[in-house]
C-alpha cells in the first residue's frame, strides 16, 4: 500500500514539475509591450506527409489563439517551415491550409517557406517582423523559448518587442508534459543565465 501510494505521489510530483517548467519556459525572453500591429510567428514540425500533422496542427491552433482580437490590433498570422521531402508541400503551407480549411480562420496569413532549422525560421521570419510592435513566437514552450533566444542574438531590437504566446495552457499535454520537458532540457542546455530570466525576474 505504502509503495503505490510513493509510486502516485512520485507520479504527481513530475507531472507538477513539468508543469512548472513548460509555465516557466512560456514566460521567458518576453516583455509587456504594446502597439497597432503584431506578428505571430508558428513554427512547423517536420511533416513528410500530405496534410498537417498531430504537432503542427497543435501550433496551428495555439497561433490562432495567441491572436490579440481585441479589435485595436494589426496581426498577421506568420507560418515557417520548409519542405521535409523532396518535392513535397512546405510546412508552412500544410499549417496555413489546416487554419484555413479546417479552422476557418480569414485574417492575414504569411508564409516562410525555406526554413529546415529553428534558425533559420528566425533569419528567414525577420524581414516579416520589422514593422510588428509585438511579436509572438508559437511552437511547445522550450522551443518557442529557443526561437526566442535565437531572435536576441541575430536581431536584439527586434527582440525587444516580444511578447507571450498562448502557447502553454496547464493540463495541456499533460502525459506527456514530463517527456516534453526532459527533451526541452535538453534542447535548452546551452542558454547563458541571462537568457534564462522570466518577465517576472
Amino acid at each position: 500500500m505504502r509503495r503505490g501510494t510513493g509510486v502516485a505521489a512520485a507520479g504527481v510530483a513530475v507531472l507538477v514539475w513539468s508543469e512548472w517548467l513548460n509555465r516557466r519556459w512560456s514566460r521567458t525572453l518576453v516583455g509587456e509591450n504594446d502597439g497597432a500591429t503584431e506578428a505571430v510567428v508558428v513554427l512547423g514540425y517536420r511533416n513528410p506527409q500530405a496534410t498537417a500533422n498531430l504537432i503542427n496542427r497543435w501550433r496551428v491552433r495555439a497561433g490562432i489563439r495567441s491572436i490579440t482580437d481585441d479589435g485595436r490590433h494589426d496581426t498577421r498570422l506568420i507560418f515557417s517551415g520548409g519542405t521535409t521531402t523532396s518535392g513535397g508541400v512546405s510546412e508552412a503551407q500544410l499549417m496555413a491550409d489546416y487554419a484555413r480549411s479546417v479552422l476557418g480562420f480569414d485574417g492575414t496569413m504569411l508564409l516562410e517557406e525555406e526554413s529546415t532549422t529553428t534558425w533559420e525560421n528566425i533569419t528567414n521570419v525577420i524581414p516579416l517582423l520589422e514593422d510588428a510592435n509585438r511579436i509572438k513566437i508559437v511552437s511547445q514552450p522550450a522551443h518557442a523559448l529557443k526561437a526566442r533566444e535565437y531572435l536576441w542574438r541575430q536581431r536584439p531590437d527586434l527582440a525587444k518587442r516580444l511578447v507571450r504566446a498562448d502557447d502553454y495552457r496547464p493540463g495541456e499535454w499533460l502525459i506527456v508534459k514530463p517527456l516534453l520537458a526532459l527533451y526541452g532540457l535538453w534542447r535548452l542546455r546551452g542558454l547563458r543565465a541571462e537568457e534564462r530570466r522570466t518577465a517576472s525576474d
